[in-house]
């Protein structure tokens, strides 16, 4: 199966290539991820903070994606009582957008091909990456993240300390995954960088830049965990048994 920006985020794409969220949902719970992936459970919960990101993500793509996300998603975003308009989350949305685009070092930076798919083996698992902006000249990319609050800190059992939104959610290891399948398939270096704007009033942002060093314990820890007789080691078996059924 080839990816494509229209097929990443299908079921099928989802057998057959393993995700740095599906790596990180399979970590946490190997039962709950295998059953999402058959479609036996629909974790329950408010998807307003996905939709937010969405909303900025799709922006910053072009005015065709932004424009189709608001169409398919319209009955979430807008209020269907008086006063009629965006909801408050969208209102926010709005305004980090604005944050960004005002801003002078964002807009320098965030040039190339938007949402540009990338696929790879690592560690004998095939993975899959969607990169928000990808600069192959300049040998860059970069990351949108939105977050609640960029400042917060959080206790992380990994690291032993208290660890910024970048480490609590998986954020370098996505970096590190993006970083080995870009160097793979164009021979060439690469650095990735992160933008974060919150969805605070005002929204506040951050340009961010990993230490390199901080990949290698990532790929380590990845290596450990695709290998051993695990999570992972399991998933890959059976998505390479449902990918035999697929091309039947």
């Amino acid at each position: 199966m080839k990816l494509n920006k229209q097929n990443y985020y299908s079921n099928e794409a989802d057998w057959q290539y393993l995700s740095v969220s599906q790596f990180k949902d399979f970590d946490r719970c190997e039962a709950a991820a295998l059953a999402k992936l058959k479609g036996e459970y629909v974790p329950s919960g408010d998807n307003t903070a996905l939709l937010v990101g969405n909303y900025v993500h799709s922006y910053f793509e072009s005015p065709e994606a932004h424009g189709k996300f608001k169409e398919e998603n319209n009955e979430y975003l807008f209020s269907s009582r008086k006063p009629y308009g965006l909801l408050s989350a969208f209102k926010i949305a709005e305004e980090m957008i604005a944050t960004l685009e005002n801003d002078d070092f964002f807009n320098f930076v965030y040039q190339g091909e938007k949402e540009h798919v990338v696929t790879g083996n690592l560690f004998g698992a095939e993975f899959k990456g969607r990169i928000d902006c990808l600069n192959i000249e300049k040998g860059y990319f970069v990351d949108l993240k939105t977050t609640k609050a960029i400042n917060s800190r959080f206790w992380s059992n990994k690291y032993r300390c208290y660890v910024s939104f970048v480490e609590e959610y998986g954020y370098v290891l996505q970096m590190a995954v993006y970083k080995r399948l870009l160097e793979m398939k164009f021979g060439k270096e690469f650095t990735p960088y992160i933008f974060a704007v919150s969805k605070e009033t005002p929204p506040a942002k951050q340009a961010i830049e990993i230490i390199p060093q901080r990949f290698d314990y990532e790929c380590k820890n990845l290596s450990k965990n695709t290998s051993r007789s695990g999570s992972c080691s399991i998933y890959t078996l059976y998505a390479r048994r449902m990918c035999a059924i697929f091309r039947k």
